[in-house]
């Protein structure tokens, strides 16, 4: 998880340069002064809903340090607002975060629920040291008194309540005689601070919610500010890596750590997120497209959640290179879609057998072909890539070609099939159209061929030459697939939003071609197997409506590359 800097190591002769991002710098520094003992990072998603590839940045980012310096990550989830929390996003989550990092332990999955009788008790120990009071005041009054950014906080009329008098209605706030909004207990620090965030936070509110993991133990429940640095001390998290909205909050991170004197306290180390750019990641603008009906879901391919770029056919190590692409630092950029297209591309194209479909078919007759002959051809499953082998791919007199490679008139420098023209049938023969056929609406239907059986593909043929091959598939056994083209699913010439909020639906984000033929070979693939479809891109089963009976494939990636690496 490096990006370039300028520190160099000798290695003799030569100096070979080391990348080392800002935040390694920072652990290398507190492992050579001493203050580090045992790298311990933590991934700390709210189960509010799905992750999307900007967690996947804090994913990889953490559980990478802890691999780097044979350290320990944490999956925490900081589930301290039952209001907005599922057991089904929990779920998901560990999918998610299992899919990116490999193994993932039980013993390395925590939840901040966990910990509220440790956090109770760390509340009652502020308020013993005078450092919290109860608060009557109402979450808009609250606002009011907080002041402004020019102006300093007016101190609450509860502020000055003695310990005894707080201890007993905090006491009553967790027995739950207080109702919603009555009261609130509250850091007492500096309401004349700069940052807003040291005025006064709140620490604890009441909340008379059933919890997913502690049911109806607890009526009230500690703010993120105030769980979030307790978390981290309590399991021994030594750098709390997060992003660039949270560094105004850090001079309250360090309070409650300090105040409450835990030994070896965490480090808070912002970066910068992961922006791509023309996609949905807000969780309530894919909600709503979930509830509309646009989308099948939060794993539909067409979004960035994690679960839908697994769903597509995306991979773990496609995802770790783009995060490493990206880079890690402080300033804000946005990452082009293109690079995520370019990192699946790069890491399928030398694993993934090339097989053969056709997504548009028309029947191709070869009228000189011997009647009711199959004929099995060597088939290279991979020409980049010789280990993995070669398959037998059957071809007889009627095929399948895609409707784009014949035309009755073609334009100039259109070298695939049209009457009087000689192509090869990739992998097979010469062929040469002789003739064709028509519906009353002008519209192809079948194409016909003599082929020449001396130029078949790995004869030695070293006649005469053609300029276009195509693909196909033999009729007779080719097996027929929905197949799912997807694009953006916004109109990007729009921008993603439009002023009111709604998002800018590109209405040609799904095309669903439901009349495709594929090799026989495919019909043995199982969800989430996935290929390159010669000519057409990568490919993958579909992992919730593909069946034996019915093969749903997504196409991952076009062919058509638009990033240049640096």
């Amino acid at each position: 998880m490096s990006s370039p800097v300028d520190n160099t190591e000798n290695t003799g002769d030569e100096k070979e340069v080391v990348s080392r991002n800002f935040i390694e710098n920072i652990i290398d520094k507190d492992i050579a002064d001493g203050c580090c003992k045992k790298v311990v990072t933590r991934f700390p998603p709210e189960p509010n809903g799905y992750l999307h590839i900007g967690h996947a940045k804090s994913i990889v980012l953490n559980s990478g340090l802890a691999q780097e310096y044979n350290g320990i990550f944490h999956l925490r989830f900081d589930d301290t607002n039952p209001m907005k929390e599922e057991a089904e996003f929990v779920e998901s989550i560990i999918e998610d975060v299992k899919w990116i990092c490999g193994d993932l332990d039980t013993d390395q999955i925590y939840y901040a629920s966990e910990y509220f009788d440790t956090m109770y008790e760390c509340a009652l120990k502020l308020i013993k040291k005078g450092k919290a009071y109860v608060c009557d005041l109402s979450a808009e009054e609250i606002r009011q008194y907080r002041g402004t950014l020019k102006e300093p906080g007016t101190p609450s009329p509860y502020r000055d309540r003695s310990v005894s008098e707080n201890l007993d209605l905090f006491g009553r706030m967790r027995a739950g005689e207080f109702e919603e909004g009555s009261k609130v207990l509250r850091a007492k620090i500096d309401m004349a601070s700069p940052n807003m965030n040291m005025r006064d936070p709140v620490l604890y509110r009441v909340a008379k919610v059933i919890h997913h993991n502690t049911g109806d133990k607890w009526c009230i429940y500690p703010m993120y500010d105030f769980a979030h640095p307790i978390e981290d001390a309590v399991e021994g998290i030594s750098h709390s890596i997060c992003t660039l909205e949270f560094e105004d909050h850090r001079p309250l991170y360090d309070w409650v750590v300090r105040e409450l004197e835990f030994e070896n306290p965490p480090k808070q180390i912002e970066f910068a997120k992961l922006y791509l750019t023309n996609v949905v990641t807000g969780k309530r603008y894919i909600k709503k497209l979930v509830e509309d009906g646009i989308v099948d879901g939060w794993d539909d391919p067409r979004l960035v959640s994690v679960a839908a770029l697994r769903r597509r056919g995306f991979t773990p190590e496609s995802i770790r290179n783009f995060i490493k692409l990206s880079g890690i630092s402080k300033a804000q950029s946005s990452s082009d879609y293109a690079m995520l297209e370019y990192c699946i591309r790069e890491d399928l194209k030398l694993k993934r057998p090339r097989m053969m479909a056709v997504l548009n078919p028309v029947k191709l007759t070869i009228t000189n072909y011997p009647e009711n002959e199959i004929e099995y051809l060597d088939v290279s499953n991979n020409q980049e890539n010789e280990e993995m082998g070669t398959r037998k791919v059957p071809f007889g007199k009627e095929l399948y070609i895609d409707r784009d490679d014949f035309m009755i008139e073609p334009p100039k420098k259109y070298f695939r099939l049209y009457p009087g023209n000689e192509v090869r049938l990739m992998n097979a023969y010469f062929v040469t159209c002789t003739g064709y056929e028509t519906d009353d609406n002008g519209n192809v239907t079948e194409v016909y061929c003599t082929y020449d059986p001396e130029t078949k593909s790995g004869s030695g043929f070293s006649g005469r030459k053609v300029k276009g091959t195509i693909h196909w598939v033999c009729a007779e056994t080719a097996e027929k697939a929905e197949v799912r083209l997807y694009e953006n699913i916004v109109d990007e010439e729009k921008g993603v939003y439009n002023e009111d909020g709604t998002i800018n639906i590109n209405p040609d984000s799904l095309t669903v071609l439901d009349n495709c033929y594929i090799e026989p070979a495919l019909s043995e693939a199982a969800p989430m197997d996935s290929f390159q479809f010669v000519r057409h891109g990568y490919f993958c089963v579909d992992s919730k409506d593909s069946s034996k009976g019915h093969l749903v494939f997504n196409r991952i990636v076009s062919l058509k590359n638009l990033y240049k690496p640096k």
